[in-house]
């Protein structure tokens, strides 16, 4: 897997779609992704800029092209975290957890959560 890679919020609903069955044809995700009322075109191109990047594959299946996700959702959602981290935190976890905490309320159920997971990690 590609650590560079980006995936635009467009082409994460493709990802989406795929992620949860596939191989599938454009058609098929064209109809996946009717409530969004892209046109064809737009998916195809979208598709095409995947299959580019490496996030999908694409294999000829009589006169249809199948696309097949080439990372798996939580490898995606580890690029997203880590892009974010980068563009938003200049890449520091410490940065990122100071801000939420000291901004967000955390509830005692979240703070249980978080210091249970700190003890876990320091095992």
């Amino acid at each position: 897997m590609d650590k560079n890679l980006k995936i635009s919020d467009a082409e994460w609903q493709i990802m989406k779609v795929l992620w949860e069955s596939n191989p599938l044809t454009a058609g098929q995700i064209i109809s996946k992704l009717v409530e969004i009322n892209w046109s064809p075109n737009t998916i195809h191109t979208l598709l095409s800029r995947l299959v580019t990047k490496g996030a999908l594959k694409v294999t000829k299946n009589s006169h249809l092209n199948e696309y097949t996700p080439l990372i798996t959702a939580e490898e995606g959602k580890q690029l997203e975290t880590t892009n974010f981290l980068k563009k938003v935190y200049d890449g520091s976890l410490k940065m990122m957890f100071t801000g939420f905490i000291k901004e967000d309320q955390l509830s005692e159920e979240d703070l249980k959560y978080l210091k249970n997971l700190i003890a876990e990690k320091e095992k």
